[in-house]
């Protein structure tokens, strides 16, 4: 829950140092680095402070969890809370990688990463102990691994992380001001994301936090995916906006909502419609509304996707106080909305159609933002070329699908079909209707590139 506040000191610690990456001043990257880590230290501390005292006062009073399992819960909380210290003062390290655009680090260490957590599965079966605690203590030590080979890197290739006690108020004030709006709207995330958790927990009982868990999987597996080209995406935009450079900046912008989209596409409308078998071939036994879930998280993903590569630009701008209250507030309010739809009757996939709605809603405000401070950047362009456009695709995508695969029983052979089918659609589809001219010869040439370099 408390990891709302790394992500809003971390949005304005790579914002600050990719804007003076971008102008070239060394000296001022040396100083933002520095004065963002002290920043850190202390919010760690205050995480340590809020989780030993609140958290702990709610996990032992509040959460439903059977009595002969509270201490290995106690153990796996103060564990938790360690893990989550050394992560927030790890952001100015990831900060800077990211801002130097060396996406080559990220997929080498993303791979041990993976490898690592894969060994903890297996070590988790061979072993004889209590595995809650175990799984703990293995991710405990894998997540300081990772830390460390990033902290590492840095301080040998970046001379701006030799850290220098230097607090500066020229930076504090537009970091914190930066970072106090963005901790409103990934407050109000957590909040919305937790509270609808808890509400299913108290309404619907533990075995549909199952389900909802489920889905949170699925959505995140397939999130990050698009997340990766957002976060190679994210410098670049900034750069551009810190030397004016508007129309390549929307140009990047555009043409990055495309791709993303037959990223997210190619990976999502496949998992709708095969989502019963995927997850009856990986649980084997799926919990009641783990399907629908899944279905919602994923239709909330293609939302979520564009709302995120826009906030990119204004976050470039450092205004991000409007859209940090937009959308901090209608995530909000999917809790009371939730509520009371849950104490009149409703199905428990009502709080995810509340998030759908939602999103939507404010990635629309996040456009009609960025059109505010960029008169460049035109809402009914983005409306009806790209987001309309989007939509109908996907919506057109779906259902020839469902029609092709709807006289097939479930197998791996129709999970197949399915994906072949959707992703020659959504492939043409994408380059005939979605892709600029410009980017179509790009691709085109690394296509052409890339054939050369394996001949």
């Amino acid at each position: 829950m408390l990891s709302f506040l790394n992500d809003s000191m971390s949005g304005a610690t790579s914002r600050f140092i990719t804007y003076e990456l971008g102008r070239d001043n060394l000296k001022r990257l040396n100083q933002v680095f520095s004065t963002s880590l002290i920043i850190h230290i202390f919010i760690a501390l205050l995480v340590f402070f809020v989780a030993e005292t609140i958290g702990l006062w709610f996990l032992e009073n509040k959460l439903i969890i059977p009595d002969h399992r509270m201490i290995s819960a106690r153990f796996v909380f103060h564990l938790s809370v360690i893990s989550m210290m050394i992560g927030i003062i790890q952001v100015p390290y990831n900060a800077v990688i990211i801002s130097h655009e060396k996406m080559d680090v990220y997929a080498y260490v993303g791979i041990l990463n993976i490898f690592l957590r894969l060994l903890i599965v297996y070590m988790l079966v061979i072993g004889n102990y209590d595995k809650l605690i175990f799984y703990a203590v293995l991710q405990f030590i894998v997540s300081i691994i990772i830390i460390l080979i990033y902290r590492m890197y840095c301080f040998k290739k970046y001379p701006e992380t030799h850290f220098k006690f230097i607090i500066k108020k020229e930076y504090i004030y537009p970091m914190l001001n930066f970072s106090g709006w963005d901790l409103y709207g990934n407050a109000s995330v957590m909040a919305r994301t937790q509270g609808v958790n808890m509400l299913i927990n108290v309404f619907f009982g533990p075995m549909l936090n199952a389900a909802s868990g489920i889905a949170s999987q699925v959505q995140g597996a397939v999130m990050g995916l698009a997340n990766n080209l957002v976060t190679a995406t994210r410098p670049q935009i900034v750069k551009l906006y810190a030397i004016g450079e508007y129309g390549s900046m929307i140009k990047l912008f555009r043409d990055s909502l495309k791709l993303s989209y037959m990223l997210l596409a190619l990976m999502s409308i496949p998992l709708m419609c095969e989502m019963n078998f995927i997850l009856h071939l990986w649980l084997g036994t799926v919990p009641e509304y783990a399907v629908i879930f899944g279905r919602y998280t994923l239709l909330f993903n293609f939302f979520a996707n564009m709302s995120l590569l826009l906030a990119c630009i204004i976050h470039a701008t450092g205004k991000i106080k409007r859209i940090s209250f937009i959308n901090g507030s209608l995530y909000l309010m999917v809790i009371p909305f939730s509520f009371i739809c849950y104490k009149l009757g409703a199905n428990p996939e009502v709080a995810y159609i509340f998030n759908v709605i939602a999103v939507l809603f404010g990635m629309l405000s996040n456009a009609w933002t960025v059109h505010l401070y960029i008169p460049e950047f035109s809402f009914k362009k983005y409306v009806y070329n790209d987001f309309m456009r989007m939509i109908i695709l996907m919506i057109i995508t779906y259902y020839i699908v469902l029609n092709f695969i709807k006289f097939m029983d479930e197998s791996f052979i129709r999970f197949v079909f399915t994906f072949f089918i959707s992703a020659s659609i959504i492939l043409i589809t994408g380059y005939l209707f979605l892709l600029s001219k410009d980017l179509k010869r790009s691709l085109y040439r690394q296509i052409r590139m890339k054939l050369k370099i394996w001949n």
